[in-house]
C-alpha cells in the first residue's frame, strides 16, 4: 500500500522491515517478486536498493485505486468535492502521503471552505471509514505564502480543481 499510494516515495528493505516489523529478508523477497512482475522499480543509492511503484505498469492506476479505497481516500475525496463549494485542492499529508496507514489522516484543503459543513462532514466520513481525519484548511491566496511552512512535510495532491 505504502509504495502504491504515492509512486514518488522510494523504500528500502530495512525501513520497510522496520516499520511493519517484519524479517528483512521477507520483505527482500516480497519486494522481488513485485519487482519481477514488473510493479515495482529499483535503483541502487550506495549500499542500498530503494523500491518504488512503476506508474508507467498498465495495472498501476487500478492498483492505486485499490490502495486508495482500502485507505478510505476515495470516500474522503468524494464527500469533500461535493460537499465543501469552493475548492481549489486537496492534499494529503505527513504520514499518509509517504503511504503510511497510521489511523490519523492529515489533509489540506485550499479554498474558501464553509467550517460549519466541514465539521459535520468530517465527523461522518471518520465513522464511515474508520480512520481519524485532520484538516488544514487554507484560502487560495494564501496557498503560496504556506510553501515554506510545506516544504519539509511529504505532500501528495489527491484531487485539483480543473480550470
Amino acid at each position: 500500500m505504502r509504495l502504491f499510494l504515492n509512486p514518488d516515495r522510494r523504500s528500502y528493505v530495512r525501513q520497510l522491515s522496520s516499520e511493519f516489523g517484519v524479517s528483512p529478508s521477507l520483505v527482500r523477497e516480497k519486494l522481488q517478486e513485485l519487482q519481477l512482475a514488473g510493479l515495482l522499480s529499483s535503483e541502487r543509492e550506495g549500499r542500498q536498493v530503494l523500491y518504488r511503484a512503476d506508474a508507467s505498469h498498465a495495472l498501476f492506476p487500478e492498483l492505486q485505486s485499490m490502495v486508495r479505497k482500502a485507505l478510505g481516500m476515495d470516500h474522503i475525496l468524494e464527500s469533500i468535492v461535493e460537499r465543501l463549494g469552493d475548492l481549489d485542492g486537496v492534499y494529503l499529508l505527513d504520514d499518509y502521503a509517504e503511504g503510511k496507514d497510521t489511523g490519523l489522516i492529515d489533509l489540506l484543503l485550499v479554498g474558501n471552505i464553509n467550517q460549519g459543513n466541514l465539521v459535520d462532514l468530517m465527523a461522518k466520513t471518520e465513522s464511515h471509514i474508520g480512520r481519524k481525519i485532520r484538516t488544514m484548511t487554507v484560502a487560495p491566496e494564501d496557498f503560496a505564502d504556506m510553501q515554506e511552512y510545506l516544504r519539509d512535510r511529504p505532500r501528495l495532491l489527491l484531487w485539483q480543481r480543473q480550470t
